[in-house]
């Protein structure tokens, strides 16, 4: 055989081999993940309960994954820039998302174009927790109670006014189903953020607003406005004296934002176990607790399975909501 002819045929047989042999190493990914930094998307500003949990929760898991967990803040388009990029990212588990109820549940409901699909675009990791919505007056609004500003609504119908932090925000939904469960005729005014909402609600220029504890608790704690319901299902501790919107009156009524750690649909099975093990780790931390506990934040834990669940149960009762009232973006 000639030379040149043996030489073609020897490299034949190295390349048919090739497979072979990498088929036979070990997957690198199983053994040696992560080995840089994770990226978690916030899909909201910097300074908000999404920022905040996500920070707390991603300082412990850098510590427990060995690599840094980086929270990238993408606010716009009501949660869905930074939705729609976790959704297209390379599903290796260094890109995650902070799922929220306003993306995954509300957003399906009031956008019939929305590029993305809570369902089948994400691989769930974990609920992390859950921040209970709670509901306040002015100081000169002559309620004290849920009835009494609900007798009041009735007695005026379309004359009372509520803020928000904006359309499709979680003030918004909460304040909607409120309306609904009692049938009060409340007129919405949307602001740019929850500050403004406050600002407005403590001047008078607003009678009513829904928010989360960390924005509302200080100025009624000054006397300065006044917390008439919380939208959980039990009472807070932080808040012992307020009852739930169920307990006065309206059974079944529960209003939370919530949020979890999701990665982008077809992320292996290792890199989703070892993401709910840091996370986990992360919620009995004391450092985690401490900072949820201070914005009246109920810690979860909940895995993938039951995550999924949860959210395919809250964007159906958020839909509810969402065409009650007559909800909608383009």
């Amino acid at each position: 055989m000639k030379p040149l002819r043996r030489a073609c045929l020897r490299r034949a047989l190295a390349l048919a081999t090739l497979p072979l042999l990498f088929s036979a190493l070990p997957p690198a990914h199983a053994d040696t993940w992560p080995q840089r930094p994770i990226r978690l998307l916030v899909p909201y500003g910097p300074g908000g309960s999404s920022d905040v949990v996500a920070r707390a929760v991603a300082v412990e898991m850098s510590r427990d994954l060995g690599q840094q967990v980086i929270v990238e803040n993408k606010g716009g388009g009501q949660g869905t820039i930074a939705t729609m990029e976790a959704a297209r990212a390379r599903p290796d588990g260094y890109t995650l998302i902070l799922g929220h109820v306003g993306t995954l549940a509300v957003n399906p409901a009031m956008m019939p174009k929305l590029a993305y699909d809570p369902r089948s675009d994400f691989a769930p990791i974990i609920l992390l927790a859950k921040l209970p919505m709670v509901f306040a007056v002015g100081e000169k609004v002559p309620a004290a109670t849920l009835p009494e500003f609900v007798a009041l609504a009735r007695d005026k119908p379309g004359v009372l006014n509520y803020g928000s932090a904006g359309n499709g925000s979680a003030g918004h939904l909460a304040f909607e189903m409120l309306k609904t469960a009692t049938a009060i005729d409340v007129v919405h005014v949307p602001y740019k953020g929850t500050g403004a909402q406050v600002t407005d609600l403590l001047a008078g220029n607003i009678d009513a607003a829904a928010a989360g504890i960390p924005g509302l608790l200080p100025h009624a704690q000054a006397g300065k406005i006044k917390i008439i319901a919380v939208g959980s299902e039990h009472r807070l501790s932080i808040l012992p004296d307020v009852p739930t919107v169920a307990e006065q009156g309206f059974p079944g009524f529960e209003s939370s934002q919530w949020f979890g750690l999701l990665a982008p649909a077809g992320t292996p099975a290792e890199a989703v176990s070892r993401l709910r093990a840091a996370a986990e780790q992360a919620l009995k931390s004391d450092s985690v607790r401490q900072r949820l506990a201070h914005d009246a934040s109920e810690v979860s834990g909940a895995g993938p399975e039951e995550f999924a669940a949860f959210i395919d149960a809250e964007e159906r009762r958020w839909s509810k909501v969402v065409k009650s009232a007559r909800l909608s973006v383009e």
